[in-house]
């Protein structure tokens, strides 16, 4: 059997980047910075969550329907409503998890995130969405609860409010926690 030469093994595509800053700049409105890799700057039309990819999975398990989240590295970002991160240490506090270790972030202005590809794209190793954004829906996307929260065109109920998402999160980064220090099931698994 023949090897073929590491040489001629063509690499996976990339999208250029200038493809991916359009979409983001032109098509969704997002500001960028950077590159290579190319960064999302949040705090402007989103906040992020940041939280363990184990505890992630099992946020979109538990809604059907959230805001944009992305996944890179070993972690899931929840796209949230702008402003959003200043919120998170009072929620913890008020939902009574202030001081409980939780591998649980926020990201908000002046923070940025690596840019992930394009839906439809998909190269080895890089930050991908697993719920693409939506054209103009950055105003469903979780927020403190407040009169007039819409939805996106084509979906059929908002999801999570801000309180529900982080107490929902805030529980499954225990979990998760807890299931890296323990091999045995958890009684309230």
């Amino acid at each position: 059997m023949a090897v073929t030469p590491a040489s001629a093994v063509p690499s996976p595509r990339v999208p250029p980047e200038r493809d991916t800053r359009s979409w983001y700049e032109r098509v969704l409105g997002w500001p960028v910075a950077g590159g290579p890799p190319l960064q999302l700057v949040t705090g402007v039309r989103f906040d992020v969550l940041e939280l363990p990819y184990e505890a992630g999975a099992a946020l979109l398990r538990r809604f059907a329907v959230t805001g944009p989240v992305a996944a890179g590295g070993r972690g899931m970002r929840f796209l949230v409503a702008p402003g959003s991160a200043e919120e998170l240490d009072g929620l913890l506090d008020w939902l009574e998890w202030g001081g409980v270790g939780l591998d649980l972030t926020a990201l908000g202005a002046g923070g940025r995130i690596t840019a992930p590809v394009p839906p439809g794209e998909s190269p080895r190793g890089a930050a991908v969405w697993l719920r693409p954004p939506e054209l103009g829906c950055e105003a469903s996307l979780p927020a403190l609860p407040g009169p007039g929260q819409g939805t996106c065109p084509g979906q059929r109920a908002s999801g999570p409010d801000l309180v529900r998402l982080v107490a929902a999160a805030a529980t499954e980064c225990h979990r998760t926690r807890l299931r890296r220090r323990t091999p045995q099931p958890l009684a309230f698994s």
